[in-house]
């Protein structure tokens, strides 16, 4: 499970899903069993080792409060994932959305929003599927028909809506475009630009992105690569 709390990712793995090499990638290592929890903690990449889902909730209060600037992801190492991933979820209202990255001629589709490059995506309407809902909402914000052909992966997202902490869950699918004779910017959802960019192309807009979608975009490349081995 991977959470983007303000961007800030925060994974919750499981402890022998953590090699020894994939250590050097952390600024600070932290057992939770010799060391007790406090925000002076949230600095750099950092590793907490034996994490619960009672330091869990300490941790999604704390940035509830403040998220510290020096702060640039978590990830909670646990033999608990399940019940810390349940514990998560039960802090917040879940909102289920689903989106996708459209390919056409090796090109993939981004849209110009908020003065960030970003994916079609939206929310599921009541009683609908997760797949419907990305074709959907892609043809709603681009105007592009388009069928799924693989999924990519699932994000997390915390936000604030009304003052109310949201959990959004979204599905992400790769799709082939089937018609994109109407491609449009739905203006209504403040989408300024649509653009199909090579993956080369897409690196270098999604500087300006969010790291939901550039982690997305990444999960993409890594399974094609996989796939063409």
């Amino acid at each position: 499970m991977i959470i983007f709390f303000d961007d800030r990712p925060i994974k919750i793995l499981r402890t022998n899903r953590i090699a020894v090499e994939d250590t050097v990638q952390f600024d600070q290592i932290i057992d939770l069993r010799l060391s007790k929890f406090n925000i002076e903690m949230l600095s750099g990449h950092i590793l907490f080792l034996n994490s619960t889902g009672s330091i869990a909730v300490q941790i999604m209060r704390s940035l509830e409060k403040a998220i510290p600037k020096e702060l640039l992801s978590i990830t909670m190492a646990t033999r608990e994932k399940s019940l810390i991933e349940e514990k998560v979820r039960d802090m917040y209202k879940v909102i289920k959305a689903a989106g996708g990255i459209v390919i056409k001629d090796d090109k993939w589709l981004f849209m110009y929003r908020r003065k960030k490059w970003d994916l079609p995506k939206g929310k599921l309407d009541k009683s609908e599927k997760s797949r419907a809902a990305a074709v959907r909402e892609i043809e709603e914000e681009t105007g592009v028909k388009s069928v799924i052909t693989d999924k990519i992966c699932t994000t997390w997202h915390i936000y604030t809506d009304n003052n109310n902490r949201i959990l959004k869950k979204t599905k992400w699918f790769v799709l082939d475009c089937m018609d994109d004779s109407n491609l449009m910017p739905q203006e209504e959802e403040q989408i300024e630009q649509l653009e199909w960019l090579t993956p080369y192309d897409a690196k270098k807009v999604l500087i300006n992105s969010f790291s939901s979608i550039r982690y997305v975009v990444a999960t993409l490349m890594k399974n094609l690569d996989n796939s063409s081995i």
